[in-house]
């Protein structure tokens, strides 16, 4: 076989089964995804005690959440330059470090200012890690499957949000300090940081845009030779020419599309091209659309999500009923991923995620005005299904919007301006209460997430379509 005849790393990836490898990337990264949930939930039942405890107003309530989304929309503007930089592994393994160091030193502060500061820093690292966990997923995953497995990657959310839950039910109202103990878990992504960093391969398509041709080379070959089952897979002689799916396992119905040929030159190599690249001709809209789309799901999720313990303590639930409904609520969401997962490689993208996004739009009103403890646990769950889902299908199109040279770039600044509508979002919160209680808050709510439906529409859709490797 030619060069010209031998296959791309991106061929030679899309076409294969899901692998062993698959798995250890996506369990890999879920991990850290999860801990990253865990920390954001918890904050949210952290809150609730120190109001308490500390006698807060709500608007240093708000500053306790908003701060750490400062921080977020920094870190995800940031890190994923780096990624682009420096490689994905080590980024996602550095935000580890960052924000499992900061969460474990929150624990120890005994007052506000100094709460503020580590909050901070840990949003820096939560928000350069997301953009660039979804990035590095989908970067492995073949065009067949991967909006499912990036939604698969996000549904890790669920379970670390579960676990806050957890932690937030049993461990905080136990005593005076449970709170700091929460925090002491947190620290947790620090040490896990080693086993990501040792323990995951760098993106086999970022080596190859790098020029690190062997290195991505040996990647791939660890991937190909987990094939156990299909062992031709493994030479280059055997692979079939480009566009084509190998038969056997791996083969579809509908086979991979290439990628169209590029109708702009390759895109920048450099921070600041990069950055003029998103808001090329060729990217512009949907850019515009995809930041719409972040910004409005960020402000009803986080506005709602945060603050659903304190609300419910405001409406005379104690705190422990309080978190106990927030934990029943919080476990829709992974039947909300699992639909998502399923309908993404059926409708698409744009669809799956308009659809839920619209679930998302009737729920928040019916949340808003439910009474009695059944209807607001009902509302409140089909709200946490209906938005988890949409978070999974916004995670899965983001990656796919930009070619490998500006991936994580594109991702992280989508998730950046997200982080402008979570700082604002809780400190909204307390004014909407005091002027039209609950039903206005969710109404607002409800109307972002319709404008975020729409913008979906702008958004392109690759199901099944190779990845731009540019």
């Amino acid at each position: 076989m030619t060069d010209a005849e031998a296959p791309t790393i991106s061929e030679r990836l899309d076409r294969l089964p899901f692998t062993r490898g698959h798995l250890r990337v996506v369990t890999g990264s879920g991990v850290g995804w999860a801990l990253d949930a865990m920390d954001v939930g918890l904050i949210s039942f952290i809150i609730a005690a120190l109001a308490q405890q500390w006698a807060l107003q709500p608007s240093e309530t708000a500053w306790i959440a908003s701060v750490g989304f400062i921080g977020m929309a920094i870190g995800a503007s940031v890190g994923g330059l780096l990624a682009d930089r420096f490689g994905r592994r080590q980024v996602f393994a550095l935000t580890l470090i960052v924000y499992g160091l900061a969460t474990g030193a929150s624990a120890l502060v005994g007052g506000l200012a100094l709460l503020l500061v580590f909050r901070f820093f840990v949003g820096l690292g939560l928000g350069a890690e997301l953009p660039v966990a979804s990035t590095y997923v989908s970067e492995f995953a073949p065009a067949r499957i991967r909006g499912r497995l990036v939604v698969i990657l996000e549904a890790f959310w669920a379970i670390g949000w579960t676990a806050a839950a957890l932690i937030g039910y049993l461990v905080i109202p136990s005593s005076e300090n449970g709170w700091r103990w929460a925090f002491a878990l947190g620290a947790v992504p620090a040490a896990y940081a080693l086993i990501v960093r040792w323990g995951l391969p760098e993106s086999a398509r970022w080596l190859e845009r790098r020029g690190r041709l062997d290195e991505a080379d040996r990647v791939v070959r660890e991937f190909e030779a987990s094939v156990a089952s299909v062992p031709a897979q493994s030479t280059p002689a055997s692979r079939p020419a480009a566009g084509r799916v190998a038969q056997g396992a791996a083969a579809t119905p509908e086979a991979p599309a290439p990628p169209a040929a590029p109708a702009e030159p390759p895109a920048a190599t450099t921070a600041s091209g990069r950055l003029r690249a998103l808001w090329s001709r060729e990217f512009r809209v949907r850019t515009a659309c995809l930041w719409v789309v972040w910004f409005c799901v960020n402000f009803s999720y986080y506005g709602a999500f945060i603050w659903i313990p304190t609300i419910l303590v405001a409406q005379g639930y104690d705190l422990v009923r309080s978190f106990g409904f927030t934990l029943i609520i919080t476990l829709a969401q992974l039947p909300g991923y699992a639909l998502a997962a399923w309908l993404i490689e059926v409708w698409g993208r744009r669809a799956t995620l308009s659809v839920f996004l619209a679930g998302s739009v009737v729920s928040a009103i019916l949340f808003g005005t439910a009474t009695g403890e059944a209807s607001v646990i009902a509302t409140g769950m089909a709200l946490s299904f209906f938005n988890l889902g949409a978070w999974g299908a916004l995670y899965a199109v983001t990656p796919e919007m930009y070619p490998t040279s500006l991936r994580a770039t594109g991702s992280g600044w989508a998730a950046g301006v997200g982080r402008i509508a979570s700082i604002v979002a809780p400190l909204t919160v307390p004014a909407m209460l005091a002027f039209g209680g609950a039903p206005a808050l969710f109404v607002l709510f409800a109307a972002f997430f319709a404008i975020a439906a729409v913008a979906a529409w702008g958004l392109v859709d690759r199901r099944g379509r190779a990845l731009d490797d540019r």
